[in-house]
């Protein structure tokens, strides 16, 4: 129940601070959590980022003063953390559609984001299929798009990703000569989002000698290093669209499994195992895809 409890008492204190510079490290200190295990645990429970959470909340709460008080734009702006009326008004407007002086006028629209509160319930009770694995270092060779927000919001930008690297992706799949797996690394967490890597396993030989293969497009690509590191291994179902499954599987293994065991999640890339069985003329095995998620876990 400690992660419970943790998690509460870091939300008590952004609530009682929206007015307030929040310290992430401090917040952090109240859910008895380093900075990066906190925000990413929170990411991955609630779909947002925490600094996401802190201006919806701030931007929640001026839109309601606007419309109930008399209070002048700048102040609130100034009170909710906005160094002009100018950054405050492209927040506010990008939030709730419609300008500050909007808000004060009768009828129009405003948008409410409610405080997270978290409550016991019963949950678990089935089933979830893990490993854990020692994982050796392993070397990769891909290429990346900073990614906006959480893995939550990932699905449009993966798609736009995949969409426009075509040629990326045929190189890298005649490189690796595997056309049933890709890999993806999700890396560099930060508030504003991620680093997204579409990425295959060179044998060592191909690695060394990618330029000389690629010549000038070898640039393209960038050798990405995961240390030696244990994992908690999941896989979705067996599906034509296991791509859907993977944000549930993610929060259950965050929410349900790390709490009643010994680890916590580590520093480290997330990496993703796509199963895609792209051989033409075969809907059982194209409809058995699967992906396997690989969460880094530290002992606690």
């Amino acid at each position: 129940m400690d992660w419970i409890t943790g998690m509460q008492k870091a939300i008590d204190y952004i609530e009682a601070n929206l007015t307030e510079e929040i310290d992430y490290e401090r917040v952090a200190a109240e859910s008895f959590s380093s900075s990066y295990h906190f925000q990413r645990v929170f990411s991955i429970l609630c779909g947002y980022t925490l600094g996401e959470y802190i201006r919806m909340r701030r931007l929640s709460l001026a839109g309601a003063e606007l419309a109930n008080g008399k209070e002048k734009v700048i102040d609130i702006a100034l009170k909710y953390g906005y160094d002009s009326p100018d950054s405050f008004a492209k927040a506010f407007q990008r939030f709730h559609s419609i300008t500050p002086s909007q808000a004060r006028a009768d009828g129009n629209m405003l948008k409410s984001f409610s405080r997270l509160s978290i409550r016991i319930s019963l949950e678990g009770g089935c089933t979830m299929n893990y490993r854990i694995e020692e994982k050796q270092e392993i070397v990769f060779t891909g290429f990346k798009q900073r990614f906006k927000g959480t893995p939550a919001h990932r699905i449009e930008q993966e798609r736009d990703f995949y969409l426009q690297t075509r040629l990326n992706q045929y190189a890298l799949k005649g490189l690796t000569r595997d056309l049933d797996t890709t890999y993806s690394i999700m890396t560099n967490f930060a508030d504003d989002g991620y680093d997204y890597y579409i990425a295959g396993i060179l044998d060592p030989f191909g690695a060394d000698d990618l330029e000389k293969e690629l010549g000038e497009d070898a640039r393209r690509f960038e050798k990405i290093i995961v240390p030696a590191r244990k994992y908690l291994v999941c896989e979705t179902e067996h599906t034509r669209y296991p791509v859907e499954l993977t944000e549930d599987l993610r929060r259950k293994m965050v929410s349900e499994w790390l709490p009643s065991s010994d680890y916590k999640l580590a520093e480290a890339p997330e990496i993703t195992v796509n199963h895609w069985f792209f051989r033409r003329g075969d809907a059982t095995i194209n409809s058995s895809r699967y992906i396997e998620l690989w969460i880094p876990i530290e002992k606690k």
